[in-house]
C-alpha cells in the first residue's frame, strides 16, 4: 500500500468481504475500537491493560476527547468526483503517504513481547509513518532497522541530565529520524488511580528504558552498567526522566543540539501556540497525553480550532488524543489538522495479535478514513477544511 491514491477502503472491504464469502473467513480482530479494548483486557494483565488504558483522575480528560468529537459533525457533498483518492501530505518538505502517523506509546514489551519491533513491522508493511517513544521498551536504533524506509520521528522525553537528552538526539538523527517530537506535558507523570491502586510502574521493573540503559551518557553516570546492578539504574531512570524546571528559554539549548524539525506535543492554549512559534519550532502537536496528565483538562480536539487560528499556516499542526477512527481524522483534518496521530487502537491490537494485530489495525483505519474522505465529496486529504464539518453547538 505504497501508492498514496491507492484506494485502502475498497480494497480492504473487498478482502474482507471475499474472505468471508467464498473461504467462509471472518476477521481475526474486530472493526469496532471498542470491542478491540475488550480483547485487549483479556489478553493483559491487569496491571498492564490499566497502564494502557487508563489516564488521570477520574478520566474526565479522556472521556472529553470522545465527546469532542461528538460535537463536529460531517457534511457530506454530493456529486463531487472521488473515484481515485489522494491521502498523501507533505510534511518538513517529505511526502507521507497518509495523514496518520502512530503515536508515541512506551513500554510496549508489556502489551507483547516484541514490542515496538512488532508495531514497527506492521507499519513498515502498510507505510504508515511511526513517531518512536523515549520509553520504548527496544533501542531507537534496532526499531529503526525494522522500519526501513518508513518516515520515523523521535519523541523526546526532556531528561534532567542534558547530557542524556543530546545523546538522544544524536542518536535519533544518526539512526535515520526525520524529526524530533518534544513531549511538553510530562514533566513529571499525572496522578493515575488505576496505576496507583495496582501500585505499578513498569519503568521499576525494566521495562520502557531500553534507550537510556543503551545510551553513553547514561551509563556514564552510573557507579556499574545496569547489566550488574538493575536496580541502581531503574531508580537513576526515576530521577533523571523529567525536567520540571524547563521553560520556554531552554528552547534554545535543544535547537542547539540537532538539525532535525523540533515539534512541540502538549499543546492546547493558543498563546502557548503563539510563544512556539516566537521560539522557532517548527511544528506542534494538538494533545492532552490522550488524558493522561491533566483530569478536568479541555478535550484536545476542542482546542484545536484555537491552535489552528494561532499558527495561521506558518508550521504544521498535528492533533493527538482520542482519535480512534477514521471519521475522527476526517474531523480534525477539517479543523486544521495536517495530520493526526493514531495511539490506543493500534496498542490494543498488538496485545491481542502482535504484528498481525496492529496490521489489521492500521488497514482498518485507513480504509475508513479513506471511505469517509470519499463519502464526504473529497478525493484529496488536502482539500478539507472547515466547510467539511459544523459545530451543533452553534445550531
Amino acid at each position: 500500500m505504497d501508492d498514496p491514491s491507492e484506494p485502502f477502503g475498497p480494497d480492504r472491504q473487498n478482502e474482507v468481504y471475499a474472505a468471508g464469502m467464498l473461504a467462509d473467513q471472518t476477521p481475526d480482530l474486530p472493526a469496532s475500537p471498542g470491542e478491540l479494548a475488550d480483547l485487549a483486557r483479556e489478553a493483559l494483565s491487569p496491571e498492564a491493560y490499566a497502564y494502557l488504558a487508563g489516564g488521570a483522575g477520574d478520566e474526565s480528560t479522556a472521556r472529553e476527547n470522545r465527546r469532542a468529537f461528538d460535537r463536529w459533525r460531517i457534511v457530506p457533498r454530493m456529486l463531487r468526483d472521488v473515484a481515485e483518492r489522494d491521502l498523501s501530505v507533505e510534511l518538513f518538505d517529505s511526502e507521507l503517504p497518509v495523514p496518520v502517523l502512530l503515536a508515541p506509546i512506551g513500554v510496549q514489551s508489556i502489551v507483547h513481547e516484541e514490542g515496538e519491533l512488532a508495531t514497527a513491522r506492521a507499519a513498515a508493511d502498510l507505510d504508515v509513518p511511526v513517531v518512536l517513544s523515549s520509553a520504548s521498551s527496544e533501542t531507537m536504533e534496532d526499531v529503526a532497522g525494522e522500519l526501513g524506509d518508513t518516515t520515523a520521528w523521535f519523541q523526546l522525553y526532556w531528561s534532567a541530565d542534558r547530557d542524556v537528552t543530546a545523546s538522544f538526539l544524536r542518536r535519533a538523527e544518526e539512526a535515520g529520524y526525520e524529526a524530533v517530537v518534544v513531549t511538553v506535558d510530562t514533566p513529571m507523570m499525572g496522578w493515575r488511580e488505576r496505576d496507583v491502586d495496582r501500585a505499578y510502574l513498569p519503568f521499576l521493573d525494566g521495562e520502557g528504558v531500553a534507550n537510556y540503559f543503551s545510551d553513553p551518557a547514561f551509563r556514564d553516570a552510573l557507579d556499574a552498567p545496569p547489566e550488574e546492578d538493575e536496580t541502581a539504574a531503574v531508580w537513576h531512570f526515576t530521577e533523571i526522566f523529567g525536567d520540571p524546571s524547563l521553560t520556554w528559554d531552554d528552547l534554545d539549548w535543544l535547537r542547539e543540539q540537532t538539525d532535525l524539525p523540533v515539534v512541540l506535543k502538549g499543546i492546547l492554549h493558543p498563546a502557548d501556540a503563539r510563544e512556539a512559534l516566537d521560539r522557532g519550532v517548527d511544528g506542534v502537536v494538538v494533545s492532552n497525553h490522550g488524558g493522561r496528565q491533566v483530569d478536568g483538562a479541555i478535550g484536545a480536539l476542542e482546542a484545536l480550532p484555537g491552535v489552528v487560528d494561532a499558527v495561521d499556516g506558518r508550521v504544521p499542526v498535528l492533533f493527538d488524543s482520542g482519535v480512534r477512527r477514521g471519521a475522527d481524522a476526517f474531523r480534525a483534518i477539517a479543523l486544521g489538522a495536517d495530520a493526526v496521530l493514531l495511539g490506543r487502537p493500534y496498542a490494543y491490537g498488538l496485545a491481542v495479535d502482535g504484528e498481525n494485530g496492529v496490521r489489521s489495525v492500521l488497514a482498518n483505519f485507513l480504509a475508513d478514513l479513506d471511505l469517509t474522505l470519499a463519502l464526504s465529496g473529497y478525493d484529496a486529504v488536502a482539500d478539507v477544511d472547515r466547510s467539511a464539518v459544523v459545530d451543533t453547538r452553534e445550531r
